[in-house]
């Protein structure tokens, strides 16, 4: 089995689970888990997790996204995208290059996010676009996502190109649905392309088509991002053989069962990489001074062997 990360680029017409599906049979293996879902017309970044690395999966998912978008004025649907019916078109003559840049700028920081209908969320079992689909609206309890910075690179009314980089959990077509109702012309979003995700940048990515032929090549692995790359800040730490099976097993670690680790802990809230003497990576642990001894925070060794 293949253990590791896939940095993929997510085509325009695939849903996220169209993509895993596909790796699937490109790798010859069931476990494998995308860390977020990108909308079919919205391309970009989807990191994919394979083998062990789908423990990664909520932990991916919950970093800073970054996207770019085309914003379309005068404009409303029920999907808050172009994909989706109009409901609404408006003239925005009366609206500024000025006042579209301030109404964009409003929203960085906290905001209150109602989620659209369209979307995987459930209410009692049920998706929202599957009841969406059935001509069913519901309540929805708005969030609060952080909007930590709205970058606008061009406007030629009635679009607006802009960048934002936000929380996970953030909808970019609510946000342009809610900057156009703001602005009083309605809005949708026209494009999306997510270009960052935590670590995993759009330049690094690969489409389908080329991990389909990297694995052809048996290259596969130049491109697989390993598991503990992902905890790089964390200091290493190697099991001496009086600690090996109690740390294969997730259990508690004294200091004179690791090797020296040369870093401050406190730098990483006392979270080290535990590897074994051969070099295979076990696990990663988190020092509790009232015990002395480190505990197992997140164990990647159990499936190993299969």
């Amino acid at each position: 089995m293949i253990h590791g990360i896939l940095n993929v680029h997510k085509e325009k017409g695939f849903t996220s689970h169209d993509v895993v599906a596909k790796l699937r049979g490109i790798v010859g293996q069931k476990k494998i888990g995308h860390t977020g879902t990108l909308d079919p017309d919205a391309t970009g970044v989807l990191p994919v997790c394979l083998g062990r690395a789908t423990k990664l999966c909520d932990m991916l998912t919950d970093r800073d996204k970054t996207y770019e978008a085309v914003l379309l004025l005068g404009c409303t649907t029920d999907t808050q995208d172009i994909s989706g019916k109009v409901l609404k078109k408006q003239e925005i003559s009366g609206i500024t290059e000025d006042t579209v840049a301030d109404a964009v700028q409003s929203f960085t920081g906290e905001y209150a996010q109602i989620p659209p209908m369209y979307s995987a969320l459930k209410v009692n079992g049920k998706k929202l676009y599957e009841l969406a689909r059935e001509g069913k609206e519901i309540e929805r309890k708005a969030r609060i996502v952080q909007i930590h910075e709205i970058r606008i690179r061009k406007i030629e009314l009635p679009r607006v190109w802009m960048e934002v980089r936000c929380s996970k959990g953030t909808y970019i077509r609510t946000l342009c649905n809610d900057i156009g109702a703001l602005l009083g012309c309605g809005g949708c979003m026209e494009e999306l392309v997510r270009t960052q995700t935590g670590r995993f940048r759009l330049e690094e990515s690969f489409t389908l088509e080329e991990i389909n032929k990297w694995q052809r090549e048996g290259r596969l692995k130049e491109v697989l991002i390993p598991i503990d790359a992902m905890f790089e800040d964390y200091p290493k730490m190697t099991v001496k053989d009086s600690g090996d099976s109690l740390a294969k097993n997730g259990n508690p670690l004294r200091p004179g069962m690791l090797g020296s680790y040369g870093s401050d802990l406190t730098e990483a809230n006392g979270f080290v990489r535990i590897y074994d003497k051969a070099g295979q990576f076990i696990a990663v642990y988190q020092w509790h001074e009232e015990r002395k001894e480190y505990r197992a925070a997140k164990m990647f060794y159990e499936d190993i062997k299969k």
